[in-house]
């Protein structure tokens, strides 16, 4: 279900996703707090809808303002391990990993997802970007849904 909120203009375009990271300390004394704030910090949204003829407001984080739009939670492409990983169940993320020059980092570490938390499997990918894992884990590139709010 979509819900409205004001993002930076730089954002403001239908398919962009990103992670809220929550109030910033600019923030404090803003008149479009109630309507900037209110999604779920951590979480991954994907702007579904750019809101027409909406003005551009003033905003002390993002230099060129604010614009109202449609988000909604987004699914999140990650690494799981490969036993067990099909569409339909469930599946946690491997764990740190501290080689971020390997091309699966951000799968392995992705912005929006946590460790110990499990998830559903919506789609699954195949194999991961990198030829070798060098923690020795078997991975699989999968989609999963995005949390329940």
């Amino acid at each position: 279900m979509s819900q409205v909120t004001l993002v930076g203009s730089r954002l403001a375009t239908e398919g962009q996703e990103f992670v809220y990271e929550g109030e910033s300390t600019a923030c404090e004394g803003c008149p479009y707090r109630q309507q900037c704030l209110n999604l779920s910090e951590g979480t991954r949204y994907q702007v579904t809808d750019v809101r027409e003829n909406a003005q551009t407001l003033d905003c002390a984080v993002h230099d060129v303002g604010v614009r109202a739009v449609e988000v909604e939670p987004a699914a999140i492409t990650v690494n799981v391990a490969s036993k067990g990983a099909y569409a339909g169940s469930k599946a946690q993320l491997p764990g740190p990993c501290p080689h971020t020059e390997c091309p699966s980092h951000p799968y392995c570490v992705p912005d929006g997802a946590e460790f110990d938390t499990e998830y559903r499997i919506k789609t699954v990918h195949g194999d991961p970007p990198h030829d070798f894992c060098l923690l020795d884990r078997a991975l699989t590139l999968v989609e999963i849904e995005p949390p329940v709010e």
